[in-house]
C-alpha cells in the first residue's frame, strides 16, 4: 500500500497527480530545479527536495538525485508523470531495485514499445495492423534512400525512439531526402539519445486516433475508448477530443480491440495509450487504421478521457501500482457526452509560433472549464522546459457544445507580457470545418494564415485603448488642433465625436472615441502602455511613438538574430556562400523544438558568428547577409 508519493516531474502534471494523491490520503513529495524553486507544485507538496540546476539533464533527468530525494523524504512510491523519465525503462528498474513502488508499466513493456521498429514487429505478430514502410536495422543513408524510393514519395522519416513529432520529417522528393534525414537524426539524438530512424508511407489525409488502455497485475486489460488528436502543428498536438468525430460503433470496436491486443502482447500494467494513424480520405474505416506506437505513460490529454468516462485515471494508476485489480470491467466503462482539451502555449502564433518567455505579470485563466496549469500570476515561463503553460478542458452533451464552451474559455484567457496561442485556439475551435468534424493532421497547416496570422485590432479594442490612455494622460489628436477640434468631449444632444492617435508595434493607428461600456477588458501596463484583451488576443498601445532602438537591425536588413535563448544545433552555410530567400542558415533548438532561421532575401553570407553546439542568448547576432547585386 502506497503511503508517500514522490512525483518525479514538474508543473501542471505534478499538481494534477498531487490533487488525486491528497484525495486518497497519501503524503506527497515534490522535486524541483533551481528554475522551479518558487513554482506552485513545490509549495503544494507536503515535502519538496531540490534536484539541481535549471537544465533538465542536471535536475529532472538526474536519476540519482531523484532517488536520493525519495530516500530523504521516506517516499515509498514514484510517479514519473509524462516526459522526462516517464518512459525510461532503466529508471523504472532502479526505482523497483530501491524497494519503491513504480507507478507505471513494467520495464519490459516500456522497452518493448520504446523502439518503433521492434514494437511494430510485435504488433504484426499480435495481429495488430501496422503502417507500411521500412522498419529494418540498416541506418546507412544510401540504403535508407533506396528504401524510400521503393516505398514511394512522399514518405515520412520517423525516430525509432520517442515521439511527439521529434525526429520526424515529411519528404516530398528524392532530392530533399539527405537533408531531411540529417535533420531528423539530429533532432532524434538530441531528444532521445538515439538517432536511428524508420521510414513509413505518407498517408495523404491522416487522422491521429489513440486508445486509452489500462492493465493490472492480475491479467486484466481494458480500454477507455478513443481520443482524436488530429489537430496538430508540426506534429505537436494542439486540441484533443473524446470520442473521435465520425467514429462508428463498428470501427470503434475494431480499433479498441486492436489496442487491447497490443497491450496484452507486452503484458501491460498501468495506463498506456495505443496510437493509430487513420486514412480519412473516405471516412474512418477499420481496414484503413494502422498502429503507429504506444506511449507507456499517462498522456497529456488524459483529462478528456476522464471527462467522458467519469473516471480518475491517476487514481487508477495508484491503485493498480499498489496491487489492486482494475476498478471497473470493460462492460462497466461507458461514454458520456463529449470533451475537448486545448493546450495553452507560451508562444506567438503571429511570429511563426516562436516561444515566448518571461514573467507572467498578468495571468488570468477562465473559471468556466477545467484548467490544469503549473504556473500562476507573478511566476515566469522558463526557456528550459516545454512552453505549455496550461490545459483547458471542456465537457458537454455534444461535440458542438463542448467546442463552443472551450472556444469561449480560450477567448477569456488574459496573459501579459508573455504571448500565448489563446486566440489561435479559439479560432480553431470556431472554424466551420472543425465544427463539422472535418479534421485531419493537415487542418491547421491548410488554414494557417487565417488561424494564426497577425490580427488587426477591432474598433472596440482601439476605442478601449483610447479610453484607457485618455484616463491617464492626454493623447495627441489625429487631426491638427484648433479651437473646436480640441473639444473631443463637447457635444449637443449626441455622442462624443473624435479620434486620437495611438501607437502599436511602432506604427501609428487612429482610434475612435466612444461613450458607454466596451466589450474589451483593459489592463493598465506598468510601463505606461495599455493592453487590451479580446478573443484571447493581447493588443498593446502607447500614446507616443517608441524611442529609437539602437543595436542590430532586423533580419530583413541582413542581420539574423536569435529570437530566443537556445542552442545552435546546425549551421548550414559558410561565409561567402550564396543563398536563396527562405534558405535555412542556422538551426536553433529552444524549449524542446528546433527552429530554422532562414535568409530574408537572396544574397551572400557575409559572416557566420556561431558554430554548432554554441549556447546563445536572445538577440545575439548569428549571421549577416548582403543582398545580391
Amino acid at each position: 500500500m502506497i503511503t508517500t508519493l514522490l512525483v518525479a516531474n514538474r508543473g501542471e502534471i505534478a499538481r494534477r497527480i498531487f490533487r488525486t494523491a491528497r484525495a486518497m490520503g497519501l503524503a506527497t513529495v515534490a522535486v524541483y530545479s533551481d528554475a522551479d524553486a518558487d513554482a506552485p507544485h513545490v509549495r503544494e507538496a507536503d515535502q519538496a527536495v531540490r534536484l539541481g540546476p535549471a537544465a533538465a539533464r542536471e535536475s529532472y533527468l538526474n536519476v540519482e538525485a531523484v532517488l536520493a530525494a525519495a530516500r530523504a523524504t521516506g517516499a515509498d512510491a514514484i510517479h514519473p508523470g509524462y516526459g522526462f523519465l516517464s518512459e525510461n525503462a532503466a529508471f523504472a528498474e532502479v526505482v523497483t531495485a530501491e524497494g519503491l513502488t513504480w507507478v507505471g508499466p513494467p520495464p519490459a513493456a516500456i522497452r518493448a514499445m520504446g523502439l518503433k521498429d521492434a514494437a511494430k514487429a510485435l504488433m504484426i505478430a499480435a495481429g495488430v495492423p501496422v503502417t507500411p514502410g521500412y522498419h529494418g536495422e540498416s541506418q546507412d543513408p544510401a540504403h535508407l534512400a533506396r528504401e524510400a524510393g521503393s516505398i514511394g514519395y512522399p514518405i515520412l522519416i520517423k525516430a525509432v525512439a520517442g515521439g511527439g513529432g521529434k525526429g520526424m520529417r515529411k519528404v516530398e522528393r528524392p532530392a530533399d531526402f539527405t537533408e531531411a534525414l540529417g535533420a531528423a537524426k539530429r533532432e532524434a539524438a538530441a531528444a532521445f539519445g538515439d538517432d536511428r530512424v524508420l521510414l513509413e508511407t505518407y498517408v495523404a489525409r491522416p487522422r491521429h486516433i489513440e486508445v486509452q488502455v489500462f492493465g493490472d497485475a492480475h491479467g486484466q486489460v481494458v480500454h477507455l475508448f478513443e481520443r482524436d488528436c488530429s489537430l496538430q502543428r508540426r506534429h505537436q498536438k494542439v486540441i484533443e477530443e473524446a470520442p473521435a468525430p465520425g467514429m462508428s460503433d463498428e470501427v470503434r470496436q475494431a480499433v479498441c480491440a486492436a489496442a487491447v491486443r497490443a497491450a496484452r502482447a507486452v503484458d501491460y500494467v498501468g495506463a498506456g495509450t495505443v496510437e493509430f494513424i487513420a486514412d480519412a480520405s473516405a471516412g474512418l474505416r477499420a481496414d484503413r487504421i494502422w498502429f503507429m506506437e504506444m506511449n507507456t505513460r499517462l498522456q497529456v490529454e488524459h483529462p478528456v478521457t476522464e471527462a467522458v468516462t467519469g473516471q480518475d485515471l491517476v487514481e487508477w494508476q495508484l491503485r493498480v501500482a499498489g496491487g489492486e485489480p482494475l476498478p471497473l470491467t470493460q462492460d462497466e466503462i461507458t461514454l458520456n457526452g463529449w470533451a475537448m482539451e486545448a493546450r495553452l502555449y507560451a508562444e506567438n502564433p503571429a511570429a511563426g509560433f516562436l516561444p515566448s518567455i518571461g514573467e507572467l505579470e498578468h495571468f488570468v485563466l477562465p473559471e468556466s472549464v477545467r484548467v490544469d496549469t503549473g504556473v500562476e500570476a507573478g511566476g515566469a515561463v522558463s526557456p528550459h522546459y516545454d512552453p505549455m503553460i496550461a490545459k483547458l478542458i471542456a465537457h458537454g452533451p455534444s461535440r458542438r457544445v463542448a467546442a463552443h464552451r472551450l472556444a469561449a474559455a480560450c477567448a477569456q484567457v488574459q496573459v501579459w507580457p508573455v504571448r500565448t496561442n489563446a486566440g489561435f485556439l479559439a479560432r480553431c475551435l470556431e472554424d466551420a470545418d472543425f465544427l463539422q468534424g472535418e479534421v485531419d493532421t493537415g487542418f491547421i497547416a491548410a488554414r494557417l494564415d487565417a488561424l494564426a496570422g497577425a490580427l488587426a485590432p477591432s474598433d472596440q479594442v482601439l476605442a478601449a485603448a483610447a479610453q484607457g490612455l485618455l484616463s491617464q494622460t492626454p493623447v495627441p489628436a489625429a487631426e491638427p488642433q484648433g479651437p473646436w477640434s480640441a473639444l473631443t468631449g463637447f457635444r449637443i444632444n449626441g455622442p462624443r465625436q473624435g479620434q486620437v492617435r495611438l501607437y502599436r508595434d511602432g506604427q501609428a493607428v487612429t482610434a475612435p472615441l466612444v461613450d458607454g461600456p466596451l466589450s474589451a477588458d483593459v489592463l493598465l501596463n506598468q510601463a505606461g502602455a495599455i493592453v487590451v484583451f479580446e478573443a484571447g488576443e493581447a493588443f498593446a498601445f502607447t500614446g507616443s511613438p517608441p524611442q529609437a532602438i539602437t543595436g542590430e537591425g532586423p533580419a530583413g536588413d541582413g542581420v539574423v538574430i536569435a529570437p530566443m535563448p537556445g542552442k545552435v544545433v546546425a549551421v548550414a552555410v559558410s561565409a561567402g556562400d550564396k543563398v536563396l530567400k527562405g534558405q535555412t542558415l542556422v538551426t536553433l533548438e529552444a524549449m524542446k523544438m528546433e527552429h530554422a532561421l532562414t535568409a530574408a532575401f537572396e544574397g551572400v553570407v557575409e559572416t557566420i558568428s556561431v558554430a554548432a553546439g554554441d549556447q546563445v542568448s536572445e538577440g545575439v547576432v548569428l549571421a549577416r547577409l548582403t543582398p545580391s547585386a
